[in-house]
């Protein structure tokens, strides 16, 4: 394809015409291989932008994404495999509980995750905290894990889909990122590369998460879903909140922490609740009958996340990561926690080290946040609404007024909401009971 013929094809999406996956398999490949350059690119994907794409295109946009890498063979280890993928939000462990919780029931878990970028945490990030642990696994040993012990977690290789990485870097300077189309083949391409059977999403709504409305929410969900079901995965989509953080623990080695007690049955309700219901999902898409909730109950999930860590490499015996400095952030009147604002909370933890602005940042394992007043808690004026950890009393001091502001305060009692808003399989999206 040259780039006239390029030019063609940017006109007629600017025109809200069709293109036929042929026409975009040729438009990837090209782009690729440095026959259609950035600006050009750059347009199309503008044009996709504000003239949106059918599902068949957002299929063949992922299709072709899928086609420019490797794709992970796990067909050596039996029964079907599942993955888990979230959308992003703070204080989000929801795969260092649920997946080893389902694992503990008989479920495969082959996991590929990324680190933290701006407000969100990573799950490798947090893995990381635990010394000698490494997340770069070969093929191999990666499907080996997966074979003996149920689960493994670890880096994406830049040889699957790097379609992804070429379209991201150019959609995030020309102001291309929220796109349904584009967001959905992203995700969903990197899903279907990592080789497992079936998959979880858990789409995130509200103010810590990518999207705040939670009807864009459950579009964005369903059009995954269908991308998954298009490509011969089953998948399921839950659509959850991220207005408040989940859990009390934002911070790498602090969510390792939380995960391990949470694994022991000693966590947030809410937390539990979308844990529990994300491993009971991968267990109806595997096939198997088995309760999550019991392998809270006999400390089966705890064993499996330690066995996945030990395999590793990582040592919990030499103990986690601890800041040198911690303080209180006391609250300056008396009332009921209404909520507490995720975004802030998240650009605070970033500020402490906990996540990233660019990609190149480093972080700090050790700092973050233990929430002392979750939502719907009475807190007394003095009391503390969360402590805050950092290696050094400055960068406490620094966001100090910034957690102080992101709880809100009601003088009557407050009831927490359901976390899980809407399921959403093949047949379509079901809100829940309230």
């Amino acid at each position: 394809m040259s780039a006239v013929q390029a030019l063609d094809l940017i006109g007629r999406k600017r025109d809200g015409e069709e293109h036929s996956p042929e026409e975009i398999r040729f438009l990837l490949d090209n782009y690729l291989q440095g026959a259609v350059p950035d600006y050009q690119m750059a347009a199309w994907l503008m044009a996709v932008c504000t003239r949106g794409m059918t599902r068949a295109e957002t299929l063949a946009l992922t299709r072709a994404m899928v086609d420019s890498g490797d794709v992970l063979d796990l067909s050596s280890i039996e029964g079907v495999k599942v993955d888990k993928h979230s959308t992003g939000g703070v204080g989000d462990k929801v795969t260092l509980i649920a997946l080893p919780l389902a694992a503990a029931c008989g479920v495969k878990v082959p996991k590929l995750s990324g680190r933290a970028l701006a407000h969100t945490g990573g799950t490798l990030d947090k893995l990381e905290s635990v010394p000698g642990l490494t997340v770069e696994l070969d093929p191999d040993r990666f499907a080996n894990q997966v074979r003996d012990i149920g689960l493994a977690v670890a880096a994406q290789s830049p040889r699957i889909v790097p379609a992804d990485k070429a379209l991201y870097s150019l959609r995030d300077v020309t102001a291309t990122v929220p796109s349904v189309p584009l967001i959905a083949s992203s995700v969903m391409s990197k899903k279907i590369a990592a080789g497992a059977d079936a998959i979880v999403l858990d789409v995130k709504f509200g103010r810590g998460a990518f999207m705040a409305d939670p009807d864009e929410a459950t579009f964005l969900a369903s059009e995954m879903v269908h991308i998954g079901e298009g490509a011969g995965r089953r998948t399921v989509a839950l659509v959850t909140a991220m207005d408040d953080p989940l859990g009390r623990a934002v911070g790498n080695a602090l969510e390792v922490q939380e995960a391990l007690d949470a694994l022991a049955g000693e966590a947030d309700p809410e937390l539990l609740e979308v844990c529990v219901r994300v491993a009971r999902e991968m267990c109806q898409l595997a096939g198997i009958e088995a309760d999550p909730e019991a392998k809270l109950r006999d400390g089966g999930g705890r064993e499996r996340f330690e066995a996945m860590l030990r395999a590793q490499g990582g040592r919990l015996a030499d103990g986690l990561p601890q800041a040198r400095f911690s303080g209180e952030v006391v609250a300056e009147e008396a009332g009921w926690v209404e909520s507490i604002d995720a975004l802030e909370v998240g650009l605070a933890c970033v500020d402490l080290g906990v996540g990233r602005r660019r990609k190149e940042d480093s972080i700090d394992p050790a700092a973050g946040l233990l929430i002392r007043a979750p939502t719907g808690t009475r807190v007394e004026r003095g009391r503390p609404l969360v402590t805050v950890h950092a290696k050094s009393e400055e960068l406490i001091q620094s966001v100090t007024a910034r957690l102080r502001s992101a709880w809100r305060l009601s003088q009557s009692p407050v009831e927490r909401r359901p976390h899980v808003l809407a399921r959403v399989d093949a047949n379509g999206a079901s809100r829940e009971a309230k």
